[in-house]
């Protein structure tokens, strides 16, 4: 029981290829070809040596056929590409089906009309909030609609509410004019009612400044349904193994399973912590991880030059990581979907991901599904298995399979 398990999901760092993107849309463009990694390196080369030495460049042309500059290493680690069956591009789904278990249902997305919401949910947020109405009630990108509404926020007191292509009601308000607590409340009172509806998550999105100035604090709170099944994380605690939740993990999962939360002001703040329980965790235990600013802050804005740079921040902080694990560990990196900034509108698009782990290698697994993700994990760890998935791991891993780190 002395190896430990680290799951680091790289929210929508997808790699092209998924067989049915055909049926998810970014308003009436079908995803098909869309590829979050490699329309970034068309732009202008990635620098990620870590990760493309597990093999990143690799898992792109193995999942999508497309080359993506600067990521040419021969794979030193686990390497291969999953697919995911649930019908959706969302954070849960795909989450939840890495964790084993596939979404059995299709989420109800709200139209992109206005108003988007139904007039008796909207009925219900006022009631709620205590307020006479709402602003929004549209489709729209976050910190466009605090830009465009902020300001008759703080005049009328009326909460923000807007939604997505993907399942979700996000509600902004300020969090001195609102107040952060009664954000909070407001989210959490209004999302029995939705989570009825199938709709996967309420957010509350708390902002603060000036008109002009507005900036999106760090206290967001999803309040998503509960898994359907056991996932990985109540696998671990079921068996008494100690269980850690990086960023958002906590809030996906329903903080079931978790027995450790550990947040921070950006993704940088969550490499910290990474890096620390890289030094720190138990003999046995499972870390999750979520690093969410490559979706929030450069997909949805369809940012190629930022979302690049956060690529190879990224990569830094993973060999940081990858320098503290220990012998028996693994590490596998990978995410829940794609959000191509190249790509129209501004939604999520429906790719393959990446599999990539330090640990055993080098080791081709070829083209998996989700579910095996979270099968593997519970294999090395010794842990019963999810419902769904098999493990890619080898029976018995050779004793010389620990893959170092690239020093850049």
């Amino acid at each position: 029981m002395s190896g430990r398990a680290f799951l680091i999901v790289m929210d929508s760092v997808g790699i092209g290829g998924a067989p049915d993107a055909g049926r998810f849309f970014c308003g009436t463009l079908p995803d098909t070809g869309a590829n979050t990694v490699a329309h970034i390196a068309a732009a202008r080369p990635l620098r990620m040596p870590h990760l493309d030495a597990l093999g990143l460049g690799a898992a792109v042309r193995l999942a999508s056929g497309a080359d993506a500059p600067g990521l040419g290493a021969a794979p030193r680690g686990l390497w291969g590409a999953a697919t995911e069956a649930s019908p959706g591009k969302d954070t849960p789904s795909g989450h939840w089906e890495l964790a084993g278990v596939p979404v059995p249902w299709d989420w109800h997305v709200f139209p992109d009309t206005r108003p988007a919401f139904p007039p008796e949910l909207t009925a219900e947020i006022c009631r709620l909030a205590g307020t006479d109405g709402i602003l929004g009630n549209c489709h729209a990108p976050g910190t466009a609609i605090i830009e465009a509404l902020g300001a008759e926020h703080l005049r009328t007191g009326w909460p923000i509410c807007y939604t997505s292509a993907d399942s979700v009601l996000q509600i902004a308000a300020h969090e001195q004019r609102f107040g952060l607590d009664r954000l909070l409340a407001l989210c959490a009172a209004l999302a029995p009612t939705v989570h009825a509806m199938r709709v996967g998550r309420v957010i509350a999105r708390p902002f603060d400044g000036t008109e002009g100035q507005f900036v999106r604090t760090p206290n967001r709170r999803d309040i998503a349904i509960a898994p359907p099944g056991d996932t990985i994380l109540d696998l671990a605690a079921a068996a008494g193994r100690t269980t850690h939740a990086i960023g958002k993990i906590g809030d996906i999962f329903s903080h079931r399973g978790i027995a450790h939360l550990h947040k921070g002001r950006s993704d940088a703040d969550l490499a910290d912590h990474l890096v620390r329980l890289a030094d720190q965790a138990a003999p046995g235990s499972l870390t999750m991880a979520n690093f969410v600013e490559f979706d929030s802050l450069y997909g949805h804005r369809r940012d190629v030059a930022g979302y690049a740079a956060a690529l190879e921040w990224f990569d830094g902080a993973a060999g940081r990581f990858m320098a503290r694990l220990r012998p028996g560990d693994l590490a596998i990196f990978t995410a829940d979907h794609g959000n191509d900034p190249g790509w129209a509108g501004t939604d999520h698009t429906r790719e393959r991901v990446p599999v990539l782990g330090w640990g055993l290698g080098p080791l081709p697994v070829g083209l998996v599904d989700f579910p095996d993700v979270g099968a593997s994990i519970c294999a090395h760890l010794g842990l019963r298995g999810p419902a769904h998935g098999k493990s890619f791991l080898p029976v018995l891993p050779p004793d010389d399979s620990t893959v170092a780190p690239v020093i850049a």
